[in-house]
C-alpha cells in the first residue's frame, strides 16, 4: 500500500499523496458499496432503479405485513423522506436512478446537488421541538442521554460552549439551516486533508514533513485505524487496482 500511495516513487509519501489516496479510497468504496446492494433493488434488470422498485425493495413487505401500529408509523414516516431524498437524486428526473443518481442518493453528503437535503434531514433529527431549529439542548441531546440526571460530564459542558463560540454563529440561542450546514459541511474543511496532516504529524519522525515506508511501519496501528487503508480491510484484500 505504501509503494502504491507514493505516486512519484521517490520513497516518500507525502501530505498531498496521502490526501490523494484518502479520497480514491473514500470514492471506491462508496461506489462498491452501491455495486453491492444494486441488484437487491434493479429488480426489472434494467440498470436503472424506479422509485417504485426501491419502494417495494424497501418498504414492501413492513407496509403490508406489520400490523403494529408503531411500526408502520414509523416507516410511514420513512418513506417521504426517502422519496424527498430520491427525487432530489434524480437530476433528469424520470423517477428511475441510474448509478451516479442512485451513489447520490445513498452518499448524500458527497454530492454538491444534495447539500440541502443532508442539512434538512439533520434538523428533522435533532429539533425535537419542530420549531426550525437547534437549540442547545437538543444539540446536546443529540449526543448525550441524561437519564440519572447528575451533572454533566465535562465533555457535555465543552460542547456547550461549543454550541455558543462556533454553532451558532448570529448569537440568537439556536442554529439554523446555515448554521447546520457550516457545522455538518463546513466548506473550508477538507477530510482526506486533515487525516493526511494528522498521519503524517503523528509518525512523522525526524520531522521532515513526509513519510519513509519505515515509519509508516513503525506506526501502523495509525494507519490501520485511518481512512488511508480502509480501516485495515485494505490489508486483507486482494488488490487489482
Amino acid at each position: 500500500i505504501v509503494d502504491r500511495i507514493d505516486e512519484n516513487k521517490d520513497g516518500y509519501l507525502t501530505t498531498e499523496e496521502l490526501k490523494d489516496w484518502i479520497k480514491r479510497v473514500q470514492k471506491r468504496y462508496i461506489y462498491e458499496n452501491v455495486a453491492k446492494v444494486w441488484k437487491d433493488y434493479d429488480l426489472n434488470k434494467d440498470n436503472k432503479i424506479s422509485w417504485e422498485e426501491y419502494k417495494q425493495a424497501t418498504y414492501g413487505y413492513y407496509l403490508e405485513e406489520f400490523q403494529d401500529a408503531t411500526d408502520q408509523h414509523s416507516f410511514k414516516k420513512m418513506l417521504p423522506r426517502d422519496e424527498r431524498r430520491f427525487k432530489t437524486a434524480d437530476l433528469d428526473g424520470d423517477l428511475a436512478a441510474t448509478r451516479e443518481e442512485f451513489t447520490a442518493f445513498l452518499h448524500p453528503e458527497e454530492f454538491e446537488h444534495m447539500k440541502d437535503i443532508v442539512v434538512s434531514e439533520t434538523l428533522e433529527d435533532i429539533d425535537k421541538n419542530a420549531d426550525g431549529f437547534v437549540d442547545q439542548d437538543e444539540y446536546i441531546a443529540d449526543m448525550f442521554a441524561n437519564e440519572e440526571g447528575g451533572p454533566e460530564p465535562d465533555w457535555v459542558i465543552t460542547e456547550r460552549e461549543q454550541f455558543s463560540d462556533f454553532r451558532d454563529l448570529n448569537k440568537d440561542g439556536k442554529m439554523d439551516k446555515e448554521e447546520i450546514q457550516q457545522w455538518i459541511l463546513p466548506q473550508d474543511y477538507d477530510h482526506a486533508l486533515a487525516e493526511a496532516r494528522h498521519l503524517v504529524y503523528e509518525s512523522d519522525v525526524d520531522k521532515d514533513q513526509k513519510l519513509t515506508k519505515e515509519e509508516v511501519l513503525e506506526n501502523w496501528n495509525m494507519f490501520v485505524g485511518s481512512q488511508a487503508t480502509n480501516y485495515g480491510e485494505d490489508l486483507t484484500r486482494n488488490h487489482d487496482e
